[in-house]
């Protein structure tokens, strides 16, 4: 809901960028609308991870891909043709044979520093340079993926740092949870990737940013898992299924790309 109401305000602006972008926004109710989605989703996403592991809970944003359309689809007056529904079922079916077949696990949400550095170094300078690449001028499509891209980075560090700031809250208290600096980065780069993602949107249509946004979340939250917390996935024959459902998730993502550009208008 939050994806596709704040689409719906980006596409009234047509000029601007950064902070100006969002003051433009913040006078349209439906950017209100979907910011208030998007903070009722990080009350849910703080629950998850604090009951599951990050591998398992930030893959199912990919579900946030086909649900933004359906919701979307109606909200901008368009209809989606059979195919996109189609599209839409093997997203769906594709990424649950994929936690069927990997079935993440891990209970352990703090890290040490020395594994913290590197992710901190190669997330952040990955944003940094997608920022600089991304800049106005270059092709709308190509700025929306970029900057898509760069709000999914921010998303799975946002997420891996929630993920070790709420362990904290449930095993030490509030007290604790205040006084760790994963609480203030999780804070920081959560409107970081809030930023970006008003921009992407803005920048290029949602088949452009959106699967940039949910493919990327998930892998790099798959990876930040295992490196950071030690969580598992299944492999050996199981690896076999767990392809053959991302091929299908990636079937589905470009299908939707190639249909969404393309949907009726649904006066006609």
């Amino acid at each position: 809901m939050g994806t596709a109401f704040q689409r719906k305000a980006a596409s009234r602006v047509s000029e601007g960028g950064g902070l100006r972008l969002i003051i433009r926004l913040a006078r349209q109710p439906p950017w209100l609308i979907g910011i208030a989605g998007v903070i009722g989703a990080a009350l849910f996403q703080a629950l998850a991870l604090a009951n599951g592991p990050l591998s398992l809970v930030q893959p199912l944003f990919i579900l946030e891909l086909p649900f933004a359309l359906m919701i979307a689809v109606p909200l901008l007056h368009r209809r989606l043709s059979r195919a996109g529904w189609q599209a839409v079922a093997g997203v769906v079916a594709g990424l649950g044979l994929v936690l069927l077949a990997a079935a993440p696990s891990g209970a352990q949400s703090d890290a040490s520093m020395e594994r913290w550095i590197p992710v901190l170094i190669a997330c952040l300078g990955s944003v940094a340079v997608a920022v600089v690449v991304a800049r106005p001028g270059r092709p709308p499509l190509f700025r929306a993926a970029v900057l898509g891209a760069a709000s999914a980075i921010s998303n799975a560090l946002t997420a891996a740092l929630l993920k070790s700031s709420v362990g904290t809250l449930r095993d030490d208290g509030f007290a604790a949870f205040l006084g760790v600096w994963q609480t203030y980065g999780f804070a920081l780069t959560g409107i970081a990737a809030v930023l970006l993602l008003e921009n992407a949107l803005q920048a290029g249509p949602l088949a452009a940013s959106q699967p940039a946004l949910t493919i990327g979340d998930a892998t790099l939250s798959l990876v930040l898992g295992v490196t950071l917390f030690d969580e598992t996935i299944r492999t050996g024959w199981w690896l076999l299924p767990e392809l053959i459902g991302a091929g299908v998730v990636l079937w589905g993502v470009l299908r939707l790309t190639r249909v969404v550009p393309h949907l009726a208008d649904m006066a006609h």
